[in-house]
C-alpha cells in the first residue's frame, strides 16, 4: 500500500512539474488580442466645433490666422510594452489587457485628441506584434477621411535605453515615430536598445515563471499568458551584424547600443521618422552624474531626426536645471556624500539620519552613531538604490531626500544634467570653426501604459490615469520581500550588481508612486487636420507642450526682418543684427463639465465607456480658465567650455502678470541686451492657469518647518498598504503650457539663417 502511495505521489509530482514547465515556457498560454475598434468617426460637426472655438479664441487675443492650434499625445504604450503587461496582471493589482485597438478609441471618445502615436517598447516586440500594431494603426486612420480626419494615428515604438551602473553607456529613452503608415514606408522590424543585461534581463526567472501559475491556481490562465509573452519575447534569434538594416532578414530583433547606431540603422532603412528623447532626469534607474554632454558629441546627435525634447510626461517634469547633485567627489576623484542645501536633501545624507536615530533609539552613544552616520552616507552614494542600504526603512522615511523642492512636478529623483535647459545651454566645442549646440523644439506627452492617450483632460481616477505601480498581492509582496532584513541600526553596502534584485528596488518603487502625474499633451500650429500638415509643424519645431490643460499659446518674434509684418513663430532659428522683439498671447483651458458627451455614449456604449474611459470623457464647457502669468526664459548658451551652465539659464527673465480676463493673455517685449552681448540667445514663454487640483500635485505630501524643510511625508502610493485606492491624492497646482524656443545668432551682417 505504502509503495503505491508513493508512486502515486511521484507521478502527481511529475505531473505537476510538468505542467509547470509547460506554463512556464509558453506552451500553455495565449498571445493577447490586439482588439477591436469601434468604426465611427467623431460626428464632423463637433470636430468643426472644436475648430471654430480656437479659431475664435485667436481671433479675440488677435492671433495671426491660417493655422490651427491641434492637441495630440506621441508617447502612448499598450499592454504589449513588457513593463505595462506586468502592470495589468492580478499580482500588480491590474485591470487587464489593453491593446492598441483600445488606444485608438479612447483617444477619439475618450480623450478626443487630433492625433497620437503609439510607442510600445521595442525590446517587447516581435514580428507578430509589430505587425498587428502596424494593421491597428491603419485601422484607427481608416475611420475618418484622409483629407479632414477626426484623428490621426502615428505609427512608433520606443528604444528604451538604461544603463543605470554607468553615466559614460547611459543615454535614456527615445520615442521613433514614422511620418507614414504603409508598409513600404515604415520599418520592417522596431529597434531595440541593446544592453549589456540583454534583452529579456528583467524577466523572472524560470522557477519564478513555473511556481505562480500554481500559487495563484484561479488566475493561472492570466499567468500562462504572460509566460507565452516573455517566451516569445526571448525566442526571437538576434539580427546578424555588419548588414544594413535595409538588407536583414525579416524574423529577427534588430538592436542598436548608441544612439549613434540608431541613427545610423534608420539612415540604411531609409523612412522619414523623428526620434524624440524623454525621461532624461528620472532618476530610478539613471546615474546622478548624467548630462547631456556625450550627447552632442559626434554622431550621437543628428538633427535630421533628433529636433524634439519631450519636457512633461506622466512621469514629471524635465524642463528645470539646478547646480545640485546627489553625488560629489573630492579633490582625489573620490566619491563623496554632498552637504545638504536648503533646496536640497541628498539621499545620502537622510541615509545617514536614519541610521544615526535608530543607533541613538538602540541606546548606542553619541560617538557611536556619528560613525555609523557617516558610513551610512558613504554606502549610500556608493549605491545607485541608497534606499536598500537602510534595511528595513519605509518610503516615508527618506522625506524628500534626492527630490527638486523647487521645481514644477519634477521627475521622481530628479537628475538635473538631463533637463532641458541643461541641453539648450550646453556647447560642443570639438570642431573650432563651429560651436555645436541642442536645438530642441518642445512637446510633451502622456507617457500612458494602459492605452490611454492623453490621460490629463481630468484630474482623477488616479488607479487608472497616473503610472504608479505596485504589488498589491500581500502573498506576493511578502515573497518579493522574503531575503530583506528588517529595521537594523547600521547600513548596509548594497553593490550596484545586487541592486537589480526586485526585493531591493521594492521602497524606491513605491516611493516613486508619487511622482507620477496624468500626463501632458503636445501641440502643433498647422494649416490643416491632415497627417502631413500635422508632421510639417513638427518638423519646423512650431510646437509647445503643455501639462494636461489645452491651453492655446502663440510665441512670435515679431520683427526677423526690419521694415517688415513678416513673423517667425516659436521653433525658429535665425540670425539678426538688431533688436529682437516678440510676443506671447497665451488663452486658459475650457473648463470640464462631469461625465462624457452624448457621441462618445453612442458610440461605443455605456459598457466599454466605462470599461475604457471609467465614465469621465473629454466634456468641455463655455468658461475658459484664466491665464495669471507668462514667464520667459532667456538662455545664452556657452561660448567656451568654462562657461557654468547655471548662470547661462535665465529663469525666469521677465514675468508679465495677466489681468483677469477668460479671453486670454498677451504682451511684447524685447531684449535690450542682445545686441551688446553680441552671442546666441535662446527664448521661450510659459504660459501659466490659475490655480487648480491635480493627482499628486503634492508629491510626497510633506509637511515642512518654518525653514522649508520637510519633517514628515506621506507618500501618495500604488500601493494599498500605504494609501487608500481610492484617493485620488488631489493638491493645488497651477497648470501650464511651454512654447518651443526661438534660437537667435548675434552678426553684424544682416537677417540669415543660423
Amino acid at each position: 500500500m505504502f509503495p503505491r502511495l508513493l508512486a502515486a505521489l511521484a507521478i502527481a509530482s511529475s505531473l505537476l512539474l510538468s505542467y509547470a514547465y509547460l506554463g512556464a515556457t509558453g506552451y500553455l498560454g495565449e498571445p493577447q488580442a490586439r482588439g477591436a475598434l469601434h468604426g465611427q468617426p467623431l460626428p464632423g460637426e463637433l470636430v468643426r466645433s472644436a475648430s471654430r472655438a480656437r479659431a475664435e479664441a485667436a481671433r479675440g487675443i488677435g492671433a495671426v490666422p491660417g493655422k490651427q492650434i491641434l492637441f495630440g499625445d506621441l508617447h502612448v504604450h499598450t499592454t504589449w510594452s513588457n513593463d505595462a503587461y506586468l502592470a495589468s496582471l492580478p499580482l500588480s493589482g491590474g485591470e487587464g489587457s489593453h491593446p492598441p485597438a483600445d488606444a485608438c478609441d479612447y483617444a477619439r471618445y475618450c480623450s478626443t485628441l487630433d492625433f497620437w502615436s503609439i510607442n510600445d517598447h521595442a525590446v517587447s516586440l516581435n514580428q507578430r506584434r509589430w505587425r498587428e500594431i502596424k494593421d491597428s494603426i491603419r485601422q484607427c486612420n481608416a475611420v475618418s477621411p484622409a483629407t479632414n480626419p477626426d484623428v490621426v494615428a502615428f505609427l512608433g515604438y520606443e528604444w528604451t535605453q538604461a544603463n543605470p551602473l554607468d553615466a559614460n553607456s547611459h543615454y535614456g529613452h527615445k520615442n521613433v515615430i514614422f511620418r507614414h503608415t504603409d508598409e513600404a514606408q515604415v520599418a520592417q522590424r522596431p529597434i531595440y536598445a541593446e544592453t549589456d543585461l540583454g534583452p529579456a534581463a528583467f524577466n523572472p526567472p524560470l522557477l519564478n515563471r513555473m511556481f505562480l501559475p500554481l500559487q495563484k491556481w484561479a488566475d493561472r490562465q492570466i499567468y500562462q499568458d504572460w509566460n507565452l509573452y516573455m517566451a516569445e519575447m526571448e525566442a526571437e534569434p538576434a539580427c546578424p551584424k555588419n548588414i544594413s538594416s535595409a538588407d536583414l532578414p525579416a524574423n529577427c530583433k534588430e538592436g542598436a547600443r548608441t544612439p549613434a547606431e540608431l541613427f545610423k540603422k534608420l539612415d540604411q532603412a531609409g523612412h522619414d521618422s523623428i526620434v524624440i528623447p524623454h525621461g532624461n532626469t528620472w532618476g530610478l534607474y539613471t546615474p546622478p552624474n548624467i548630462t547631456w554632454d556625450k550627447q552632442l558629441v559626434g554622431d550621437t546627435q543628428n538633427e535630421r531626426y533628433q529636433y524634439l525634447v519631450e519636457v512633461f510626461s506622466g512621469h514629471g517634469n524635465s524642463e528645470e536645471y539646478r547646480e545640485w547633485n546627489d553625488r560629489a567627489w573630492d579633490a582625489s576623484g573620490k566619491l563623496i556624500c554632498p552637504d545638504p542645501r536648503p533646496d536640497y536633501l541628498p539621499t545620502c545624507v537622510q541615509a545617514g539620519r536614519i541610521i544615526r536615530q535608530r543607533c541613538l533609539d538602540a541606546g548606542e552613544d553619541s560617538g557611536e552613531c556619528d560613525k555609523r552616520e557617516q558610513l551610512a552616507r558613504q554606502y549610500a552614494v556608493q549605491s545607485l538604490f541608497p534606499l536598500a542600504t537602510v534595511p528595513g526603512s519605509e518610503p516615508n522615511d527618506w522625506l524628500d531626500a534626492g527630490q527638486c523642492k523647487d521645481c514644477y512636478l519634477p521627475a521622481y529623483t530628479y537628475r538635473p544634467g538631463g533637463s532641458s535647459q541643461y541641453a539648450l545651454a550646453l556647447g560642443n566645442f570639438d570642431d573650432p570653426g563651429k560651436i555645436r549646440r541642442f536645438r530642441f523644439g518642445f512637446m510633451a506627452s502622456s507617457d500612458n501604459h494602459t492605452a490611454r492617450p492623453g490621460t490629463g483632460y481630468k484630474e482623477r481616477d488616479r488607479m487608472h490615469n497616473v503610472e504608479g505601480f505596485a504589488i498589491a498581492d500581500p502573498a506576493i509582496r511578502n515573497f518579493i520581500l522574503r531575503k530583506s532584513p528588517g529595521p537594523m541600526a547600521f547600513a548596509v553596502p548594497v553593490t550596484d550588481t545586487l541592486a537589480i534584485d526586485q526585493s531591493l528596488m521594492m521602497s524606491h518603487v513605491e516611493r516613486g508612486s508619487s511622482f507620477f502625474l496624468t500626463g501632458g499633451l503636445v501641440a502643433v500650429h498647422a494649416a490643416t487636420r491632415s497627417r502631413e500638415s500635422i508632421w510639417g509643424a513638427l518638423q519646423r519645431k512650431e510646437t509647445y507642450g503643455t501639462s494636461g490643460d489645452r491651453i492655446l499659446l502663440w510665441f512670435d518674434l515679431l520683427n526677423p526682418k526690419p521694415d517688415s509684418s513678416a513673423i517667425a513663430p516659436m521653433g525658429s532659428e535665425l540670425a539678426l543684427a538688431h533688436t529682437p522683439r516678440f510676443r506671447v498671447r497665451a488663452i486658459g483651458a475650457f473648463r470640464q463639465q462631469p461625465g462624457c458627451p452624448d457621441y462618445s455614449v453612442a458610440a461605443l456604449g455605456e459598457e466599454r465607456l466605462q470599461h475604457l474611459c471609467y465614465g469621465e470623457c473629454y466634456n468641455p464647457g463655455d468658461e475658459r480658465k484664466l491665464i495669471t502669468r507668462i514667464e520667459v526664459i532667456r538662455i545664452r548658451p556657452q561660448m567656451h567650455p568654462n562657461e557654468n551652465i547655471a548662470d547661462l539659464i535665465e529663469d525666469s527673465w521677465l514675468t508679465h502678470t495677466c489681468p483677469a480676463d477668460q479671453s486670454g493673455c498677451s504682451f511684447e517685449f524685447e531684449d535690450p541686451d542682445f545686441l551688446r552681448d553680441g552671442r546666441e540667445t535662446v527664448y521661450y514663454a510659459r504660459a501659466i492657469e490659475e490655480t487648480s487640483e491635480a493627482v499628486n500635485a503634492a508629491l510626497m505630501r510633506c509637511v515642512y518647518d518654518d525653514q522649508g524643510q520637510c519633517t514628515r511625508a506621506n507618500i501618495c502610493a500604488a500601493s494599498p498598504m500605504f494609501t487608500d485606492p481610492e484617493e485620488d491624492c488631489l493638491a493645488p497646482t497651477e497648470e501650464r503650457a511651454w512654447s518651443s524656443p526661438i534660437f537667435i545668432n548675434n552678426i553684424d551682417r544682416g537677417p540669415g539663417p543660423l
